[in-house]
């Protein structure tokens, strides 16, 4: 297997079940959404939406707001610009994200079995795998249902965190632990 790009992913220090991601339309409610979400759960930070001064301001406030929920803070940008903001990693395609980054969490975004073969070839630490079930970020595009999800997360030699249309109905429906949402969390 290859190495981890963190090192920081253990049996004794698991990655979050529950990951909250941001975007330009549930900017208004992620303080409280953040403020909700179980102690020990993941905020991945993108809001491409911002300039770059306005991004890191309100990634500022966002972080205060997880660091005191004990949440673990992920960042859709550069290693380097992870590191300079203080997060625990990074978040993107696999071939985005590297090279590697000893010390950063890498969670890869995967939709199909090519990506998913590139993400454990390059030592993800998990994949998020989409969209499971239709999504207000790709309205009419096609989804993976339950089974051809599961059939995918199979070929995955890490954890895999379900992502699109996830809510905690469509979670318990999926029977995975691991998911992560913009709307059904916000």
């Amino acid at each position: 297997m290859a190495r981890l790009y963190s090192g920081w992913v253990t049996p004794a220090n698991p990655l979050p079940r529950l990951w909250l991601i941001s975007d330009a339309r549930n900017d208004a409610r992620l303080d409280r959404a953040l403020a909700r979400l179980p102690r020990g759960s993941g905020l991945i930070y993108r809001h491409y939406h911002l300039d770059d001064a306005a991004r890191l301001a309100r990634f500022r406030a966002l972080l205060r707001i997880a660091r005191a929920r004990g949440h673990t803070v992920i960042l859709a940008d550069s290693a380097l610009t992870a590191r300079e903001w203080g997060t625990d990693g990074i978040y993107g395609s696999p071939r985005a994200l590297a090279p590697r980054r000893a010390g950063m969490i890498h969670l890869a975004t995967v939709h199909n079995p090519r990506e998913i073969a590139l993400a454990n070839r390059l030592g993800a630490d998990a994949m998020l795998l989409s969209p499971v079930f239709v999504t207000r970020s790709h309205p009419g595009g096609a989804v993976l249902g339950p089974v051809r999800f599961r059939l995918l997360a199979q070929l995955a030699r890490r954890p895999v965190i379900a992502l699109g249309g996830m809510t905690r109905a469509h979670a318990r429906r999926l029977g995975w632990a691991s998911w992560a949402a913009i709307d059904g969390l916000s």
